[in-house]
């Protein structure tokens, strides 16, 4: 464990000791950071380049937006938490080589954007600004944090043919139980943290279940799910991703590498062909005949049919 990391864990459990209350407001303080932003890599300087910027604004802040491709069909992909729309050069490149339009963003706080602080509703804004620019969106990406945005998009206002989830979870709370782990919080300091959390984003936890978890409030019949999540993944375990799967079961599949971690995955050879063979094989239903379906849920015998992977998808 990094020296900061373990200075950080051994502060806390100090902390905890004495007010659980008062570790549990530490870690929702550290939970939030942002910083430091992720530097835009060397090999994806292309595709930044390529991209057409503009901004748009959430919330009362701009963030830089981003466009690839001309094709008469639109990808959104989302970035997580400390990350940048640029993560997905890889598979940017893939989708606009197939004739697709891709479209994404940097959260505030985040890549090319401004300002110091943000949350989850920032990303449910930018969505819907994109939505309204370039959608109905026929496939929506989304990685860690972003996953979570995507979901939840998908089930309320941004309604699409398939979400593909990378390193992500049915809810946030995975997240902060994860965080919670990792800084071996008490049970009572991670109740602090949830509590404290989930004000922040004008939720209770247990609304925050009803709201953002789409294992407890499935994604509508008509949407089809990708889960991508490694087995290795120390960032956030891939338990509730498997929760997500289950929780679709018919109509999802969900592909468990090995040795791909958080971050890897996203420029992995075999995780693209497998992501951008889900985004361009066969029709899609219509945007419309997907949202009379928003309460969630799946048709009796409503199943996807997979094709066989020598991968390994469950």
């Amino acid at each position: 464990m990094p020296r900061s990391a373990t200075f950080v864990r051994t502060a806390l459990r100090t902390a905890d000791t004495i007010s659980p209350a008062l570790a549990g407001r530490i870690a929702y303080v550290l939970f939030f950071r942002t910083r430091p932003r992720m530097a835009l890599r060397d090999q994806d300087r292309p595709t930044d380049l390529a991209a057409r910027r503009e901004l748009l604004r959430v919330r009362g802040r701009d963030v830089v937006t981003y466009r690839w491709g001309d094709g008469p069909r639109t990808v959104l992909v989302i970035h997580g938490w400390m990350g940048r729309a640029t993560q997905f050069a890889p598979l940017v490149r893939e989708l606009v080589a197939a004739g697709l339009r891709v479209v994404s963003f940097d959260a505030p706080a985040h890549g090319a954007s401004g300002g110091r602080s943000t949350d989850i509703r920032d990303w449910m804004a930018a969505i819907e600004g994109l939505q309204l620019r370039f959608g109905p969106f026929d496939a929506i990406v989304g990685h860690s944090v972003g996953a979570v945005a995507c979901l939840t998009a998908a089930r309320t206002f941004a309604p699409t043919p398939l979400v593909v989830t990378i390193s992500g979870a049915a809810g946030p709370m995975a997240m902060v139980d994860r965080f919670a782990q990792m800084v071996a919080l008490s049970d009572a300091a991670r109740d602090r943290l949830a509590r404290l959390f989930a004000a922040r984003i004008g939720e209770t936890p247990a609304s925050v279940i009803e709201r953002f978890d789409t294992a407890a409030q499935p994604l509508p019949y008509g949407t089809r799910l990708l889960v991508v999540h490694s087995r290795d993944d120390q960032g956030l375990p891939d338990a509730d991703s498997v929760r997500l799967h289950r929780a679709h079961a018919g109509r999802s599949r969900m592909l468990r590498p090995s040795g791909l971690g958080h971050n890897r995955i996203l420029s992995d050879d075999d995780v693209l062909d497998v992501v951008v063979e889900e985004v361009t094989r066969g029709e899609h239903p219509a945007p419309d005949a997907i949202s009379v379906a928003r309460t969630g849920g799946e048709r009796p015998n409503g199943r996807t049919d997979i094709a066989h992977s020598p991968l390994p998808f469950v």
